[in-house]
């Protein structure tokens, strides 16, 4: 099966811009697909199950009408350029000063490795997808409230760091089919690692099953032997309830834990568990922002330059939130690489 031209399909459906409602026949392939898709990359052995697509329709329904509304989302394309940091409001939040944005491109190896094909170069520019942290902080820190300065006045300050650029790409187009295959991969490794996660589990039970009845087997031969002679049998016995039952749980709990990961239908399981609550694992979120040129939250009230702007909160479960951008890049922007020989002939 060519996995590539699978993602291929359903990114294309699910985060293309053709605008087209699916029809009834349009949208059983995609179903199809999806499921074929994640069945895939999880363990194609489930395929060996019966009637297993028809198991997993529902879920991969669901999963399917949720990852179109992302694909719905604007993502309006961010110039990268040192003339735009002091007019564009993301640009100037994103970056801490103009010369940062020229600098950061240049420290792309993909981006470099684009313009580097003589056919993409003669484009003049590349889109790609920026990716960053967002940390808030509270501080104090003095405020202007009218024509007086208040002091230590409790602020949340809002900073980008970690920017990462991903798939330089010619066109809008396959920026926005990269960002869906990232999010589709995503909810394809949430469900193998609910499975690896099980797996490790019955593993480690397994380990302790085993150290619990060793130790059991050496108070018994404690208990029997001439250690006995001189021990409180009472404690020892006592010890011995104790290792028994916690031996009693932990026999239970492998057995549950190793019959849950066992089978096909219980991977076709798991499966469902992520792709009945796709929200839960993966979801964009657009928040309004209002901040300072320090980068100070602030209202409508307040008097200075503000940069305005919509933020794209890319959450990938597990308290993951990325800041994600689709971003044009002008090989003008791109510094010249370094020449290695001519640097080390500095220090000579």
């Amino acid at each position: 099966m060519d996995l590539s031209a699978l993602f291929d399909r359903v990114a294309s459906a699910l985060f293309g811009r053709d605008g087209a409602p699916p029809d009834e026949a349009a949208e059983k392939q995609l179903v199809a697909d999806m499921t074929e898709l994640v069945v895939e990359t999880v363990d194609a052995r489930i395929r060996l199950q019966s009637r297993y697509a028809e198991k997993l329709e529902g879920c991969v329904r669901k999963t399917i009408a949720h990852l179109r509304e992302i694909g719905r989302q604007p993502l309006e394309p961010l110039l990268l350029s040192r003339a735009s940091w002091n007019d564009d409001p993301r640009l100037n939040a994103f970056f801490a000063s103009a010369d940062d944005v020229p600098a950061f491109l240049g420290r792309s190896k993909e981006l470099r490795a684009f313009f580097g094909v003589p056919s993409q170069r003669e484009l003049g520019e590349a889109y790609a997808l920026l990716a960053m942290k967002k940390e808030e902080r509270t501080v104090l820190a003095p405020k202007q409230d009218g024509d007086r300065v208040q002091h230590e006045v409790p602020q949340v300050t809002v900073s980008f760091s970690g920017h990462r650029l991903f798939a330089p790409s010619a066109t809008l187009e396959a920026t926005r089919l990269e960002v869906g295959r990232r999010i589709i991969r995503r909810l394809s490794q949430q469900a193998l690692k609910r499975i690896v996660d099980l797996d490790m589990k019955a593993a480690d039970l397994g380990e302790r099953k085993a150290w619990l009845a060793a130790r059991l087997r050496l108070v018994k031969l404690a208990v029997d032997g001439a250690a006995g002679l001189l021990e409180d049998t009472v404690d020892t016995r006592s010890k011995m309830a104790a290792l028994e039952r916690e031996l009693n749980e932990t026999v239970h709990d492998y057995i549950e834990t190793k019959a849950s990961v066992a089978t096909m239908a219980s991977y076709t399981g798991h499966i469902k568990a992520i792709l009945d609550h796709p929200e839960q694992h993966v979801s964009l979120q657009r928040t309004p922002m209002r901040l300072s040129r320090m980068g100070v939250r602030v209202d409508d009230a307040h008097s200075g330059p503000v940069n305005a702007f919509t933020l794209s909160e890319l959450a990938i479960g597990e308290g993951v939130v990325a800041v994600i951008a689709i971003v044009r890049c002008p090989l003008a922007e791109l510094p010249a690489e370094a020449d290695p020989l001519a640097n080390a002939e500095r220090f000579l």
